[in-house]
C-alpha cells in the first residue's frame, strides 16, 4: 500500500502554490523561557532553508541589539530564503528592518475594538492612517510589506477589508490575517477569507490556544489564503502556533497537495529547535514525537511488523525517523520475536513463549523493558553465555566549583587494558565522553539520547538512567540503576556498548 496515496481530494482546493513562513525565530522565540543568540538563529534558519520554506521571520529587529545581528547574519547568509522582520507601525522600526538587511517587514497593527481602544488607546481611523503611512514608509524604504491585522478574528470585518484595501492601494504586496487567540473555527473561516483573499495574496496566522490552530490554518488554504504561517514544533506564546511539520505532513497526506517541502529533514529539524530553545518534544506529539511512530500493543505491533500501513499513517522515513517497537505487558510474541531477530537471536517456538512470558511479568511489575533487558532474559531462556567486550576495572570523575569536570577510566577492551580520561560540562558528561573514547579503536558508538528517573525520594533515592545508543545504523537503549547517578550512567553505558559490541560463544 502506498501511504503517499491515501486521499482522493483534488489539488486544486488550494492555490497553485502555497507558500510557508515560519515565524519561529520570532512568534516562536516569545514562548516564555525561550532566548536564542544570532548563532543560534543562523543554525535553525539555514535547517529551514534547507528544508524549503519561502519566507522566514528572523525576528523583531527593534527588540535588541541582538536581533538587529541576527538579522543581518541570516539576511547575509546566501540562503535560497525571503529574509523577514517583525515590524509596528512606527518608522524607527521600519528602519531597523531595512539598514539591517531584511528584505521584507511583517508590518502588525492591531485591527479589533478590543486592542485599538484598550491597548493602543486610538480610534480605527487613526489606526488605519498609521497603517497606511506605514505601508508608504516601508515601501519607500524599497521593502516587501506584508500589512497584518492583529486579533483580526475579532476585528469588524467591513473595517479590516477597509484596512487590508486602503494598504494595497498604498503599496502592501500581501496581507496577513491573525487569528491572535485561536478563538476562529473552520466554519467562521470558510465566510470570512474568500473576500479577503480577492484583494490581495492573503496569509493566514493562527494560534492553538482552544487547539484549533492547524484545522483553521488547513481551512483557510482550502478558502483562498496562499500562504500559511507556522512555527516548528507548534512553539509560540500560550498554546503556541500552527505546528509547521504537522500542517505539511496533513496537507500532503490527507489533501494529497505536494508541498515541495523536504519532509525526510523534518525530524533533524525538529530536534535542533527543540534542542536549541530547550523545550522539550511531547512524548506524543504527531510527527516529531517520542512515541509517533513507536508501538507496544500486541495486536499493534503484530500488524505494523506485517504490513505498516495498518498502524501508520504514514512511513517514519518519510520525515527521517525510524519505527520502534517496545517491549512491555502489551507485547505479543510477534514484537518479541522480531526484536529478538534484529538482534541475531532465533528462539524456537517453546522459548519465544518463555522469552515473552518474562517480557509480560518485567511489564506487569511497572518496569520498561529496554533492549538489554531484552537480552538478558534471552540469554537466560536460550542458556548462551555472553562473553562482555568491556569490562569496568577502575573508574574516577572530578569535580568541584573551581575545576572543570575531569572523568578518567581503566577498561579491559577485548583482553587489552585501556585507560584514557576526558573533560565534560558535568561529571556525567565526563564519564560519557571518555568511555565513548576509550571504545573508539573497536566500535565508533554515539550516545544519541540520555534519560535518568529518580525510583524513590530522598537524596539516597535510586536513580534509574537509560542511554540510547547507536553503532553503525544500529541502535539499542541501556538502562543503569543505583543510588549514585554517575555509575548509573557507567554502567547503563557499558552495558549498553557491550551489546553493540557482543561475541556469543
Amino acid at each position: 500500500m502506498d501511504l503517499d496515496k491515501t486521499c482522493s481530494f483534488p489539488n486544486n482546493l488550494f492555490a497553485r502554490k502555497l507558500r510557508f513562513f515560519d515565524t519561529t525565530l520570532r512568534d516562536g522565540e516569545q514562548t516564555p523561557g525561550v532566548s536564542l543568540n544570532p548563532d543560534q538563529k543562523l543554525e535553525i534558519a539555514t535547517r529551514l532553508a534547507a528544508v524549503g520554506v519561502d519566507v522566514i521571520e528572523a525576528g523583531s529587529a527593534a527588540a535588541s541589539a541582538g536581533e538587529q545581528d541576527a538579522i543581518r547574519l541570516i539576511s547575509g547568509a546566501g540562503l535560497p530564503v525571503e529574509t523577514c522582520t517583525f515590524v509596528r507601525a512606527v518608522r524607527s522600526d521600519i528602519d531597523y528592518a531595512a539598514d539591517n538587511g531584511a528584505d521584507s517587514v511583517h508590518l502588525v497593527i492591531p485591527v479589533s475594538d478590543l486592542h485599538i481602544e484598550k491597548k493602543m488607546r486610538k480610534t480605527r481611523d487613526q489606526v488605519a492612517e498609521m497603517a497606511w503611512n506605514s505601508v508608504e514608509y516601508a515601501k519607500s524604504r524599497g521593502l516587501i510589506v506584508e500589512l497584518s491585522g492583529e486579533d483580526a478574528s475579532r476585528a469588524d470585518q467591513q473595517f479590516l477589508s477597509a484596512v487590508f484595501s486602503g494598504g494595497v492601494e498604498r503599496g502592501a504586496d500581501r496581507l496577513c490575517f491573525c487569528d491572535t487567540v485561536g478563538l476562529l473555527t473552520p466554519e467562521k473561516i470558510a465566510e470570512i477569507i474568500p473576500p479577503l483573499a480577492g484583494i490581495a495574496p492573503l496569509s493566514i496566522h493562527c494560534h492553538d490556544d482552544l487547539g484549533f490552530a492547524l484545522a483553521n490554518t488547513v481551512a483557510a488554504l482550502k478558502s483562498g489564503a496562499g500562504c500559511a504561517h507556522s512555527t516548528v514544533n507548534g512553539l509560540g506564546e500560550r498554546a503556541g502556533n500552527t505546528p509547521f511539520e504537522e500542517l505539511v505532513l496533513s496537507l500532503e497526506v490527507l489533501y494529497g497537495y505536494q508541498t515541495g517541502i523536504k519532509k525526510e529533514e523534518i525530524y533533524a529539524l525538529s530536534t535542533l529547535v527543540s534542542r536549541l530553545t530547550g523545550v522539550p518534544l511531547p512524548v506524543n506529539k504527531a510527527v516529531v514525537g517520542e512515541m509517533a511512530f513507536t508501538h507496544e500493543s500486541g495486536i499493534h505491533a503484530h500488524g505494523v511488523i506485517r504490513e505498516p500501513a495498518t498502524y501508520e499513517s504514514i512511513r517514519p522515513e518519510q520525515v527521517g525517523r525510524r519505527r520502534r517497537i517496545v517491549l512491555g505487558k502489551h507485547s505479543g510474541s510477534a514484537s518479541v520475536e522480531a526484536a529478538l531477530h534484529e538482534m541475531k537471536y532465533a528462539p524456537n517456538d517453546q522459548q519465544l513463549r518463555a522469552i515473552v512470558s518474562r517480557i509480560k511479568d518485567l511489564g506487569d511489575s511497572g518496569k520498561r523493558v529496554s533492549d538489554a533487558d531484552l537480552m538478558a532474559v534471552a540469554d537466560s531462556v536460550l542458556a548462551m553465555e555472553c562473553r562482555p567486550t568491556i569490562k569496568l576495572r577502575q573508574f574516577t570523575v572530578v569535580s568541584g566549583s573551581n575545576m572543570i569536570p575531569t572523568a578518567s577510566v581503566t577498561l579491559e577492551v577485548k583482553g587489552k587494558e585501556m585507560t584514557g580520561a576526558a573533560t565534560g560540562d558535568g561529571p556525567v558528561d565526563a564519564a560519557m565522553q571518555v568511555l565513548a573514547q576509550s571504545v573508539a579503536d573497536v566500535g565508533n558508538i554515539r550516545l544519541e539520547e540520555y534519560h535518568v528517573d529518580a525510583i524513590s525520594g530522598g537524596t539516597d533515592a535510586l536513580v534509574e538512567v537509560t542511554v540510547m545508543l547507536s553503532k553503525d545504523g544500529k541502535i539499542i537503549t541501556s538502562r543503569g540503576a543505583r543510588t549514585d547517578i554517575i555509575m548509573a550512567s557507567v554502567e547503563a553505558m557499558i552495558a549498553g556498548m557491550n551489546r553493540l559490541l557482543e561475541e556469543r560463544t
